[in-house]
């Protein structure tokens, strides 16, 4: 069998998915090469790209190295070039840098962002449909925001403040919705407060998110409006200035700010494949097979691509969903034209089980299966789930691990869909099961000095004071008395214990070694002065139990557990100084230093209560913070 060249130009969702399923068919077939071109050497996932832009997520979280992706496919050859032209009829595609032989060809090339030459977007506007642009995006709202904060005018000190978005689809909407969660980290940062940034959304239709039914769309707009979004419907922005915008028939608004997220259309490199385009969007016409027209080995797929099913209003539409079935078709096409089989290929048709539209982190709306309408947390999980099965379908386990870590554990600012119970950067998740037994260790303990015969709530001593147990030998009363025989019980058992093994962990058959055998001269003496009688020694041994319970208590439920577990290390310290502590315990130091690390703040009352902490007592200690002062007092 003659060397088959199998040429996929683009490694977007409909490229990276079907050299995947090609290499896997033809991975015993040793005559077939695949050549994956794209001008990157990264997958992008283009549907974050909103939370790369507003810092949910770090830029590493969209980009899938593609050695990453086909290092075990030995019969992928991955391309970072720039395609220029396709001669079709020397089956070349033809890059920057050389040039290409196919037998079969697939373009999945993806789509850019139409402006539809509405004048100052390229220059004054921020498109989001590439990962540059949204860093080019990222680095501008951070740098604005700063700029706002300082400016003193107040005109234009609104208008930096300003944010607008331009399009309700999914890019827009989804955008909006990681604005409303960005604006506090911003205001914060910036030392704002919240209500001063001002978020709009501009359609130029009558209605918002028009890929949703009204019932989906009417709970998003309601969640955006709740959230102080400023939805500007029938509005057409007719051009883009620096500071501010026109609208057809409308009052401008003042924004240095413009986001366009109003169209996509075919990238604009396919003009010169010599194809046949369609006239909106550009994109390269492909039969029901996927196949390019007159070429019967150029096959087609994603968002360069269009297709229009029989009975339905517009072309497949340019989401990821369309990219993997289109995908998926013209896989079929290529495997039936290389094995040279009589197999039937059906028909694209269009199965779109769920359209979700996340509104930020911890919000989605979804309409599933055309008349199952979900929101709010399971939709959110939808949306992730949907996100889960493309890593499965495309065979990379590595990247479904680093999607759960971006999403849900290595987040900042409680930007996820546990509000934060999961995103603590210091990876203190880890260490809630150990502050629920460390708890659990302290609770149980303190259970046995509250009840029955060994309770420490009676008049019977249990501290081992030698100067406490001389003064109540020499006391008149019973219970002196019984409280120095008790007293010499507990010494007799320190005594008999001071002659354990040392050893950092229990030894069957072997008794543990105290750390002190005796309290040292210059510790008894400060004892002396804090604990000098038999009253004071009773008391304190309830005090401390009740201190030790209360202790324990917040560190189980994760309160004020950095105090309560710095405690802790001062009592090891004070028991270990007091004759009363083995050095096989020694490990509940080490475990408290641990947990000092924020672990009430996943999983505890933390989470609540510091915040609380630093925003009351902060403005009750320092006032009200700002950008920028004036006479006018801040408290």
């Amino acid at each position: 069998m003659a060397k088959k060249n199998v040429v996929v130009v683009g490694a977007g969702f409909a490229g990276v998915y079907a050299t995947k399923k090609l290499a896997k068919h033809f991975k015993k077939n040793p005559d077939v090469e695949i050549t994956l071109i794209d001008r990157h050497s990264y997958f992008t996932y283009m549907t974050e790209l909103h939370e790369v832009a507003t810092e949910r997520v770090e830029p590493e979280h969209i980009q899938y190295d593609l050695q990453r992706l086909f290092s075990r496919r030995k019969n992928v050859r991955l391309v970072t070039d720039t395609v220029k032209s396709i001669d079709k009829d020397k089956q070349t595609v033809v890059t920057e840098n050389g040039s290409y032989q196919y037998d079969q060809l697939l373009i999945s090339l993806g789509g850019e962002s139409n402006d539809f030459g509405t004048p100052g977007v390229k220059e004054h506007g921020f498109e989001l449909w590439s990962f540059e642009q949204a860093m080019s995006l990222r680095a501008h709202l951070a740098a604005i925001i700063r700029r706002g904060a300082a400016e003193l005018d107040p005109a234009k000190r609104k208008a930096m403040l300003t944010f607008t978005v331009c399009g309700s689809g999914f890019t827009g909407s989804e955008l909006i919705g990681e604005l409303i969660e960005y604006r506090d980290v911003l205001a914060r940062d910036n030392k704002l407060d919240p209500s001063e940034i001002t978020l709009q959304l501009v359609e130029a239709a009558p209605t918002i998110i028009n890929m949703l039914n009204r019932t989906q769309a009417g709970k998003a707009e309601k969640y955006m409006k709740k959230h102080g979004v400023d939805i500007l419907t029938n509005s057409m922005i007719t051009e883009v200035f620096e500071d501010h915008v026109t609208l057809k028939g409308k009052d401008p608004i003042p924004t240095y700010t413009l986001i366009w997220t109003a169209g996509v259309r075919a990238n604009s490199v396919v003009k010169n494949f010599n194809m046949e385009t369609n006239p909106r969007g550009g994109r390269l016409v492909a039969n029901e097979f996927m196949q390019a027209k007159d070429a019967k080995n150029v096959f087609l797929a994603g968002d360069s691509m269009s297709y229009q099913e029989p009975g339905q209003p517009r072309p497949v539409p340019q989401i990821v969903q369309g990219a993997e079935e289109t995908a998926a078709t013209a896989v079929q096409g290529i495997i039936k034209n290389i094995d040279n089989t009589d197999t039937e290929i059906k028909p694209f048709k269009g199965a779109y089980q769920a359209s979700v539209d996340s509104i930020g982190s911890k919000y989605a709306v979804a309409q599933v299966l055309d008349n199952w309408n979900v929101s709010g947390f399971i939709a959110v999980l939808l949306k992730h789930a949907i996100n889960w099965l493309y890593y499965v379908q495309i065979f990379s386990g590595y990247y479904l691990f680093q999607y759960f870590m971006h999403e849900f554990f290595r987040t900042r600012n409680r930007r996820n869909v546990f509000r934060g119970w999961t995103s603590r950067m210091g990876n203190v998740l880890w260490s809630v099961p150990l502050r629920f037994f460390y708890g659990a260790m302290w609770l149980w303990d303190c259970w046995t000095k509250v009840q029955g015969s060994e309770s420490w709530f009676t008049d019977k001593l249990r501290l081992p004071f030698s100067w406490i147990q001389v003064a109540a030998t020499s006391g008149a009363s019973q219970a002196a008395t019984k409280a120095t025989s008790g007293a010499s019980e507990a010494a007799g058992a320190a005594t008999k214990a001071t002659k354990g093994v040392f050893s950092l962990s229990y030894m069957y058959g072997k008794d543990p070694l105290m750390v002190f055998e005796k309290s040292p001269h210059w510790f008894e003496s400060v004892t002396k002065f804090f604990v000098p009688n038999l009253q004071t020694a009773l008391f304190m041994q309830k005090f401390m139990t009740c201190v030790e319970i209360i202790i324990a208590l917040c560190i189980f439920f994760g309160l004020f557990s950095w105090l309560a577990n710095a405690i802790t290390i001062g009592l090891v310290a004070v028991f270990c100084l007091s004759g009363m502590f083995y050095w096989v315990n020694l490990w509940m130091v080490f475990a408290a230093l641990a947990l000092m690390n924020g672990s009430g703040r996943t999983f505890g009352l933390d989470y609540w209560v510091v915040p609380w902490m630093q925003k009351h007592l902060g403005h009750w200690w320092y006032g009200n913070v700002s950008s920028h002062y004036d006479a006018v007092k801040t408290r």
